[in-house]
């Protein structure tokens, strides 16, 4: 098990005491603000409300005007629109975000989700086929669509417009599109560039509202599902995604789509969803279906209309989806790890990369993950799929993952991505050299620190800060996600009150004290570390939670690590 390295925020001492003077809160918070970028009273006014009026116009956004144009040329002449969408979570939202914005008012629509088996990810010539064969003349395209150059040529030349909302990076040539919304264009000033595909597809529904003089709840109503969206899709939580985090969570728990319901109904959670419940019980459910089947069933779920038994089977059929996609990645990871175990010259890589034609082409992403998790190094997942190999890679934090996939291009059919995940194809046949190659490539140009699991710590505070005003108040942070994790704090020189123990052979349960004060905690998979509390005074690091015993409810540590103090 690697030492992990910890790592202590940097933020500008004067703007934390300047800030400290006006708000009057905990240092340690103002600390907090400044690390995220918000420096003034009234910037972190905006931070802890954040109101649906600070939304940005969508007009903003390039190509808006052109796409809302091409849509009411639609309305009018009543022509039959396509709402075209990728199969994971961000597609599918997206694309039943769209499907239930148009419902509204316009039913000429149908909804077109590629399978990940016949035809991969983004747009395909069978969609493009089907749209032509059932008399469709716009295709509204959402999460997918910023590359695919060559595939809007071939609409094109059948006759069909395309509409693309994409978040994704644009290559040297856009599209040929009536319009492409992407806000990572370079000729775009849409001044929040982190939206996710359902984002940008929210923000045309806001815009076609407008135009229309539709009622905002026409839109505001369908906030649960971009929540989801970026949630599950990983995008930063900052700017306009944390007002659509923020409020979309509020539906989500008040008031959500009936799909919903009936998933967080059989997932059974009872407190308030907040981010990672959205990333770890409602995603993986919806994502479940691309990887194990058709994703058009997770679409059917989320645009129901009704609480009626029927979608409760629908949820069910999901859920029960998640559970074979779960036994298939646990088998899947446990036979990969005894593979490596089994390599004698596994401690010695740079990188991870193993190939069974056997395994499961829509679980592949997560197993490499939890390839990257155990032995924290750039990771590559590889089977085989009707005659080709087809892989998934994940990278270690500051290691750019797709320049060292490129730099081995010579040995692959395709690939795509970017700096921390990607996708390959190769043939058999290439899988030996092109191994050869990326850990000659990563070993030449990874650095030792890159290699070491790091945490990075927003402030030290003291056991005696702890209490429910200065817990509130970091929960006011909240929705937590990219660019606005959840706070790590350290605390120095505490000791083992005598009461900390193993559980369960390689957690611990902790008890430690610091000047008097005492404070229990949690720390998952830190057994190996026990003996440390026997050797004097410890630095910890962790995140504060509340925890609920009996009826009551105490403030307790999440521990991550710790260490001997200095």
């Amino acid at each position: 098990m690697k030492q992990k390295r910890w790592t202590l925020k940097q933020a500008d001492e004067a703007k934390v005491a300047e800030l400290q003077q006006s708000l009057r809160i905990h240092p340690a918070l103002c600390r907090l603000l400044v690390e995220r970028g918000i420096e003034s009273f009234d910037s972190s006014k905006s931070f802890f409300v954040p109101e649906l009026s600070l939304l940005h116009d969508p007009y903003r956004m390039k190509d808006m005007d052109k796409a809302v144009a091409r849509i009411e040329k639609a309305i009018t002449s009543n022509e039959k629109m396509l709402i075209y969408g990728d199969y994971d979570v961000d597609g599918t939202t997206s694309v039943s975000l769209m499907t239930l914005f148009f419902r509204q008012f316009y039913p000429n629509t149908e909804y077109y989700i590629p399978n990940r088996y016949k035809e991969g990810y983004g747009i395909s010539t069978l969609g493009i086929d089907y749209a032509t064969e059932n008399d469709f003349s716009l295709i509204i395209a959402l999460d997918c669509g910023i590359k695919s150059v060559d595939k809007i040529d071939y609409a094109n030349e059948k006759g069909i417009d395309f509409i693309i909302c994409d978040h994704h990076n644009p290559g040297e040539e856009l599209p040929k599109a009536i319009a492409v919304l992407d806000p990572k264009r370079k000729d775009c000033n849409y001044p929040f560039k982190e939206l996710s595909g359902c984002g940008v597809g929210f923000k045309l529904a806001q815009a076609l509202a407008s135009h229309f003089n539709l009622p905002e709840k026409t839109y505001l109503d369908l906030l649960d599902l971009v929540a989801v969206s970026i949630a599950s899709d990983i995008v930063s939580i900052s700017g306009e995604n944390r007002i659509l985090e923020y409020h979309g969570l509020k539906k989500l728990n008040e008031n959500p789509l009936p799909g919903f319901k009936h998933l967080m109904k059989l997932i059974g959670i009872e407190k308030a969803y907040d981010v990672s419940d959205v990333v770890f019980y409602i995603g993986p459910r919806i994502n479940a279906a691309g990887r194990m089947d058709d994703a058009t069933q997770s679409v059917k779920l989320l645009i129901a209309d009704s609480d009626d038994l029927s979608h409760a089977n629908q949820a069910m059929e999901l859920h029960n989806m998640n559970k074979d996609r779960q036994e298939a990645d646990k088998e899947i990871t446990a036979h990969a790890l005894e593979m490596l175990q089994n390599n004698p010259h596994n401690e010695s890589l740079r990188t991870t990369v193993v190939f069974n034609d056997g395994w499961h082409k829509g679980v592949i992403g997560i197993v490499a993950s939890r390839l990257t998790e155990h032995y924290y190094r750039p990771t590559i997942v590889l089977t085989e799929h009707e005659g080709k190999v087809t892989g998934s890679a994940r990278s270690v934090k500051g290691f750019d993952l797709y320049e060292a996939i490129y730099e081995c291009r010579n040995h692959l059919i395709q690939f795509g991505g970017h700096k921390f995940a990607a996708g390959l194809t190769m043939l058999p046949e290439k899988v030996t050299d092109f191994k050869i190659a990326f850990e000659t490539i990563v070993s030449a140009t990874i650095t030792e620190d890159q290699l070491i699991p790091e945490i990075e710590i927003d402030a030290e505070i003291n056991f005696s800060d702890i209490n429910n005003s200065f817990y509130n108040l970091v929960n006011r942070f909240a929705p937590f996600g990219p660019d606005n994790m959840k706070p790590v704090f350290v605390t120095k020189n505490v000791a083992d009150s005598g009461w900390s123990k193993i559980v369960k052979d390689k957690h611990v349960k902790f008890s430690l004290r610091q000047n008097g004060i005492t404070i229990s905690g949690i720390g998952f998979d830190l057994a190996h570390k026990f003996e440390l509390l026997k050797s004097g005074a410890i630095d910890v690091v962790y995140q504060i939670d509340e925890n609920e015993w009996q009826g009551q409810k105490s403030l307790q540590m999440m521990v991550k690590d710790i260490r001997q103090s200095a």
